[in-house]
């Protein structure tokens, strides 16, 4: 069990406070935003919100972990600027899996957040501030890099590298043994049948890439 200090005061904050406190043996003892965001009533979910700045005057990062489970804003960017700013200040990072979730002894990173009915297949490994919304099938024999986001019900084949910064719409499909290259956009129920290019954005059935790149993208 770790006393765990949450990251932001959105919906996936409230979110991972409900996770970590109705399926997880971990205690919340509060939510830290930078200085400029704090609220004015200095409260969230009934728990104290402390500014970034300085976070470590107050929790020893001996005594205290993070958990910061953000959005995949800019291509995950935002969200691993903050993991390595966290690292940085030289705490531990949680990673939540949840009950409902079905893994086979997997390696899994720090800072994931892992929902329910995700079933994660054996001789597949998970790196660091990865996000796989509910309902994900992930492929044996596979690898997953840090700071990927899978929304919900991606079917990942086996046999597949998933590059850094990559993001997975709702239902995509993605054949065995492809490589997905940093940065791809998967959309909505793209079905991929080939490696992707870096910051390529790939949209259909088969999917082709768009013209546009991942990093022109507005969230």
């Amino acid at each position: 069990m770790a006393k765990v200090i949450i990251f932001g005061i959105k919906d996936f904050a409230e979110l991972a406070h409900y996770y970590l406190t109705s399926d997880s043996s971990h205690e919340v003892v509060g939510f830290c935003v930078n200085q400029e965001y704090l609220p004015e009533s200095l409260s969230f979910c009934d728990l104290p919100v402390f500014p970034f700045e300085g976070i470590e005057n107050n929790f020893n990062p001996v005594e205290f972990s993070f958990f910061a489970p953000m959005s995949p804003q800019g291509m995950n960017f935002p969200r691993a600027k903050v993991y390595s700013e966290i690292k940085s200040k030289g705490y531990a990072c949680i990673s939540y899996v949840s009950s409902k979730a079905t893994v086979c002894g997997n390696k899994i990173g720090e800072n994931c957040f892992i929902l329910e009915d995700n079933t994660l297949q054996p001789f597949t490994s998970i790196g660091d501030n990865v996000v796989m919304w509910s309902g994900n099938h992930i492929g044996h024999h596979g690898q997953i890099k840090d700071h990927v986001f899978f929304t919900s019900h991606v079917v990942l084949s086996g046999h597949c590298i998933v590059e850094p910064y990559s993001f997975f719409g709702v239902n995509s499909t993605i054949r065995d043994g492809l490589t997905i290259a940093e940065g791809s956009f998967i959309a909505m129920a793209a079905a991929v049948v080939k490696n992707t290019e870096a910051w390529g954005v790939y949209r259909g059935n088969p999917a082709e890439k768009a013209k546009m790149s991942s990093k022109d993208l507005k969230f």
